[in-house]
């Protein structure tokens, strides 16, 4: 049996998907196949070259997979001494916000953190402040109140423990916890 008859009685047996996913084909049977009436996806297919291009996504497809990745990101940070959210986080608390509507039934945690610089006391009012303005922000977007806890830990649990500026901008935080 010669290499065309071969092929053509491969496409018969074997389903279409595994022909156009197979990509082992030696040069032989690539110059046998293109010497009749195309390449073997275009017999696979009718003349219809198939399996290069990814799928065109919607724009709410778009928009779903953009905000499912930054809902990944779970840390507001603030200025010293500051608990308002700052515009850089939108569209991080977006993504958030638009989950926790969608999902009702998901409760969410939204800590508060502070710097070690201040009282105990007053960091801990800070962290709170910085906590209640993440709620604030997010009942702001439709979420309910009934689905958001928060609690302030003011410096008591540090992410970075250098005493640099850097560390302190670290430590300056919302932590969003599902």
């Amino acid at each position: 049996m010669d290499l065309n008859k071969l092929f053509k009685a491969m496409l018969v047996v074997l389903p279409i998907m595994a022909l156009s996913a197979c990509s082992s084909t030696s040069e032989s049977e690539t110059d046998a196949t293109s010497s009749t009436s195309g390449s073997s996806s275009e017999l696979a297919t009718g003349g219809v070259e198939t399996g290069g291009i990814a799928p065109i996504l919607t724009p709410e497809e778009q928009q779903r997979l953009k905000y499912q990745e930054l809902r990944k990101e779970h840390i507001i940070y603030f200025d010293f001494d500051r608990s308002s959210v700052s515009a850089q986080f939108a569209e991080v608390l977006q993504a958030h916000g638009n989950y926790l509507v969608e999902h009702p039934n998901v409760r969410l945690m939204i800590e508060g953190h502070a710097d070690e610089r201040g009282t105990p006391e007053y960091n801990i009012a800070l962290g709170e402040r910085r906590a209640k303005a993440v709620a604030k922000y997010l009942q702001g977007m439709g979420v309910l109140p009934s689905q958001m806890s928060i609690v302030s830990y003011g410096e008591e649990k540090p992410l970075d423990m250098s005493r640099t500026d850097d560390g302190f901008a670290i430590n300056r935080r919302a932590v969003l916890v599902y």
